[in-house]
């Protein structure tokens, strides 16, 4: 049965409806006692094979081939290591007023997260922007903050259970670091095989993000922090993240006309420049913040679903201007105009 329109303008991401459930099941069964102790070993043993697979699914020669764009990643990474976690700084004048000091942390440390890969990619695309420096913008964010954001959290959040220690620095080079580097240095013999089952292996990604939650979500409950979160606080959070990502999309949009970017790239810089990557930094979180992760992750796990349903209809409108201004001046005789401009918008409809 197809979508209604309203809500195929805003849609509802399906992996979120289920990390969702996920949080409902950690509210109502949490792990407790020797349950909680394997499933925060399975969450570590996961966050480590996630950036393994992270690393073997990186292609070095494409990374590489994407400096020529230098411009233009060094413009992404601008946004997303150093705009975005000012934002985030400057959301502490909200406490406690209209953010307690978890939800900010949590809010301060999504703006420490690098940008997404995928949706970026997809929304490029959808908006006929430059597909390929999308692809290099979102690999090389990644590869910065695997080293960038836990120490801008250990800079900026040291006071909040997220500071280095000893032990978080060794949590930090052993389940984030090592592994990476390991999935770099044996791309050569399972890069083939990860390509062959990249489907499959989304779903695993996918599945081992929601153990992690579940993880999380669990140590919360035990430890009783959901009672420190109102429904108002909530809405003011999401208030607080709709106006940060309309900032940041307008800062993208206008910044980069003025910096003289081509319509292709400044799509790619709006799109990868103004998100936030939940794979990464569900992952992250759990190795930052330990038992006060499930706050950390909330703030996260909204701006994500906030950035798909914006930024869905952002790419849909690029892409029928791109269809529009792609129209043939002088029609052929055997089709109207009209017919000319059906015809440029279809690939768009069909992308979206």
């Amino acid at each position: 049965m197809p979508r209604p329109a309203f809500l195929s303008r805003f849609p509802l991401d399906p992996y979120i409806a289920a990390l969702l459930g996920t949080v409902l099941l950690a509210v109502l069964l949490p792990a407790r006692g020797q349950a909680a102790t394997v499933a925060d070993g399975a969450a570590k043993v996961v966050v480590a094979m996630l950036f393994f697979l992270y690393g073997a699914r990186l292609s070095t020669k494409e990374a590489v081939a994407g400096l020529r764009h230098w411009r233009l990643h060094l413009t992404v990474l601008a946004c997303t290591f150093v705009v975005f976690p000012l934002l985030g700084l400057a959301a502490g004048g909200l406490v406690p007023h209209v953010l307690t000091p978890r939800l900010h942390d949590g809010l301060l440390f999504l703006c420490l997260v690098p940008s997404t890969v995928q949706s970026s990619i997809a929304f490029t695309s959808m908006a006929r922007g430059n597909v390929a420096a999308a692809i290099c913008a979102g690999s090389f964010s990644s590869i910065v903050g695997i080293v960038l954001t836990p120490l801008l959290a250990a800079a900026l959040l040291g006071n909040s259970g997220a500071g280095f220690s000893l032990d978080s620095l060794l949590s930090i080079v052993s389940q984030l670091l090592v592994p990476f580097l390991a999935g770099q240095l044996l791309r050569r013999w399972v890069g083939g095989f990860l390509g062959r089952h990249r489907t499959v292996l989304g779903r695993v990604d996918r599945a081992s993000v929601l153990l992690v939650v579940y993880a999380a979500f669990s140590a919360g409950m035990v430890r009783g922090i959901w009672h420190q979160v109102t429904p108002w606080r909530l809405l003011a959070l999401l208030g607080v993240e709709a106006v940060l990502l309309a900032f940041m999309l307008t800062l993208t949009t206008y910044g980069t006309r003025r910096m003289g970017f081509p319509r292709e790239d400044r799509i790619a810089i709006v799109f990868a420049g103004s998100k936030k990557s939940l794979a990464a930094g569900l992952p992250m979180a759990t190795v930052l913040f330990g038992a006060d992760a499930s706050l950390a992750v909330l703030p996260l796990m909204l701006f994500h679903q906030l950035q798909l349903m914006v930024c869905a209809v952002l790419a849909k409108r690029y892409g029928r201007e791109a269809a529009a201004t792609a129209v043939p001046s002088m029609p052929a005789p055997s089709a109207p105009s009209g017919g000319a401009v059906v015809s440029a918008n279809a690939p768009a409809e069909q992308a979206g």
